[in-house]
């Protein structure tokens, strides 16, 4: 790789430049085809997804209403606007209740003439006063447009403040603009990638977040490992090929392994039946990968070809390397104290972590939106009139007529409002509709759902309620799975990269640390301080995931500096102290920089993208700071050589694989 470089830095420059000008174009139609609905986050083969398409088989209509139009106004103002929406071809069935609202039945495989229907009748009531549009066809239009709005924001934030902050810690005008550069790269391959994938399979749009905020961090990370390594071979040896060979050696083996790990760690979520947690995988995955392809290819092609020329544009006093004066004093302080380090830091996370105890789960619904969307709007409304128990009932269908003694039973729960009489929907299909006292995700709601299904054995129950519950079984069916494959493939990659059998046990266990203290926080900023209901279920599985790869890629960068130095002969404690001192600044800075471009996913309308975005923002501060700075130093230092320890036979694959730095 490196011949190749250093003989063709230009050609490969220009050719890597052309194909990400080309995969940008091929990808940036993928937003159109993504899956925006709530379906995503339902586990399709459980038994409310079941029960909900044979209804939709048998009948042709589908399960819900899709749509609600809450309506203000007389009979006369129902009744037009009733008429109006009965006229959409997509519309099999319209009912109106007491209170004015109109609930809009879809024809059952509507797919993507429900999307057609949603924007028809949105730009039909778009300016009238008296009629806001709600339900989960609306829902996932609005979602849509919100996504397309974050992404067009994040862009216009992320991207100058990155390149503002670059010139800072790059010390130069040419250098900022790599890591910029190098994340628009990584989002565009990327991009190409989910067009192909969205093909074979329905993915969620909500990737996209994922894969800006991660690709842009990433580009950050590793740019700054390479370009740092590169001035720093330079200054010894010349902007030369023999600078190059041993910053590919170096930096380029970090960010492989480093992406490697994130690109693992991604994976974990694949295992998942829910749309939203295997798209996020996918992404992550492919953005990890095309961000460690752009930045060990094109970006070291372009720093041989700019030589000396990277610093052309850079302030005299900034092009001096910058003194690791204060990472060498706090190495030394570190170094003097670990054991009471250690122990502080590590009760630090802990108290950090303690409010993740009270966390309470909660679903998707309207409530996700922002304020200003009429679907959030209409479930609000509905939720102050204490009556959206019956626009989200729990429906039982069966081939029989439910029993009279099983349906007295279902009445007199104490979380049921009504039961409405059954009815053959289809020839052999009954159905039963239980309307909840409380909000379709209520606790004692889904008490209800369990009930029913006591009750009524040879039923499938269907409805919001049921699709959450399922949600949360299926969830912890697969957890397990996930966990495994995480843990497994960072102790895997962190050995393959040390040799040690010590520190990926130990760098599992810091993950765990950086983990629950950001989920801890989590909890504080949403829970206690804003008073939502709860965080959205899928989440913490998606920040394990992203936590567990970002931890790693510091990890990893840290350790082999410690490793360079022993390797330079320097005993446990000094070659720990000098890893920090060489890392600190570096890895702060990234840290600093990654905050900024997952930091955008704080400017979203979605609350659990909003979620995300915080959580992956603490769990990077975290990491870089009191983990990386203060907890992995003071271990080392206390654990002495049993750092690189390995049984004799690991010790011989490792060497046998050559993959010593």
């Amino acid at each position: 790789m490196s011949a190749l470089i250093v003989s063709r830095a230009r050609l490969v420059t220009v050719v890597a430049a052309l194909a990400i000008v080309v995969a940008f174009a091929a990808g940036n139609t993928v937003v159109p085809r993504m899956n925006a609905g709530a379906d995503q986050f339902a586990d399709l083969s459980s038994e409310s997804r079941l029960a909900n398409r044979e209804v939709e088989r048998r009948t042709g209509v589908e399960a819900d209403p899709g749509i609600l139009a809450l309506v203000r106004g007389g009979a006369g103002e129902v009744a037009r606007v009733r008429a109006r929406i009965a006229a959409d071809p997509s519309v099999a069935l319209t009912l109106v209740d007491d209170r004015g609202v109109v609930l809009v039945f879809l024809r059952s495989g509507a797919g993507e003439d429900s999307k057609a229907a949603a924007d028809r009748l949105a730009r039909a009531f778009a300016r009238d006063a008296n009629v806001r549009l709600g339900g989960g066809v609306i829902a996932s239009r609005q979602v849509t447009e919100a996504i397309q709005r974050d992404l067009r924001r994040a862009e216009l934030i992320a991207f100058p403040l990155v390149l503002l902050l670059s010139f800072w810690v790059f010390r130069g005008l040419v250098a900022a603009f790599l890591p910029p550069l190098v994340g628009a790269g990584a989002i565009a391959l990327t991009l190409l990638g989910l067009r192909v994938g969205v093909e074979v399979h329905p993915l969620s749009v909500f990737a996209l977040n994922l894969v800006t905020g991660l690709g842009l961090g990433l580009a950050i990370d590793y740019s700054l490992f390479v370009v740092s390594r590169w001035r720093e071979e330079a200054r010894r040896t010349g902007f030369g090929p023999e600078a190059m060979a041993r910053t590919l050696r170096t930096a380029g083996r970090t960010v492989l392994f480093s992406a490697l790990t994130v690109a693992a760690s991604m994976a974990c979520l694949l295992v998942f039946p829910q749309q939203f947690l295997y798209s996020m995988g996918l992404g992550g995955v492919l953005v990890a990968l095309s961000a460690g392809v752009v930045a060990l290819v094109p970006l070291p092609a372009f720093l041989y070809w700019l030589g000396p020329r990277i610093d052309a544009l850079a302030p005299r006093r900034l092009q001096q390397p910058p003194s690791g004066g204060r990472w060498a004093r706090l190495a030394a302080w570190v170094m003097r104290r670990p054991g009471r380090v250690a122990a502080l830091s590590a009760a630090v996370l802990v108290l950090l972590a303690a409010p993740a105890l009270g966390v309470h789960f909660v679903g998707v619904d309207a409530s996700t939106l922002p304020a200003s969307a009429s679907a959030r709007q209409v479930a609000e409304a509905l939720d102050r009139g204490g009556v959206s128990g019956r626009y989200a009932p729990i429906t039982a269908v069966a081939d029989a007529r439910p029993g009279d003694v099983a349906v007295a039973r279902i009445a007199a729960l104490p979380g049921v409002a009504a039961v409405l009489p059954a009815r053959e929907a289809a020839p052999g299909l009954w159905r039963l509709d239980v309307l909840p006292r409380e909000k379709g995700l209520a606790a004692s709601t889904q008490r209800v759902v369990r009930e029913v299904r006591r009750l009524l054995p040879d039923a499938r129950v269907t409805g919001q309620t049921a699709a959450f519950v399922d949600q949360q079984a299926s969830l912890a069916r697969h957890l397990p799975w996930a966990l495994g494959i995480l843990a497994l493939t960072t102790a895997l990659l962190i050995f393959l990269f040390t040799g040690s059998l010590l520190l990926p046990l130990k760098s599992l266990v810091m993950n765990v640390f950086t983990l629950g203290a950001s989920f801890g926080i989590l909890v504080l900023v949403f829970e206690r301080w804003r008073g939502l209901d709860g965080l959205e279920s899928t989440q913490p599985i998606l920040l394990g995931a992203t936590a567990f790869g970002l931890s790693t890629d510091y990890a990893i960068f840290l350790f082999s500096r410690i490793r360079e130095a022993r390797d330079r002969g320097l005993r446990n404690r000094a070659a720990v102290a000098d890893g920090l001192e060489r890392t600190g600044r570096i890895v702060t800075a990234a840290a600093l920089l990654f905050c900024v471009a997952i930091g955008t996913f704080a400017t979203s309308g979605i609350s659990f993208i909003l979620e995300l975005g915080v959580g992956t923002a603490a769990a990077v501060a975290l990491d870089a700071t009191i983990v990386r700075a203060l907890l992995v130093p003071s271990l080392m230092a206390l654990l002495g050589e049993w750092n690189w320890w390995a049984p004799a036979p690991l010790r011989r694959l490792h060497a046998r694989l050559g993959l010593a730095a």
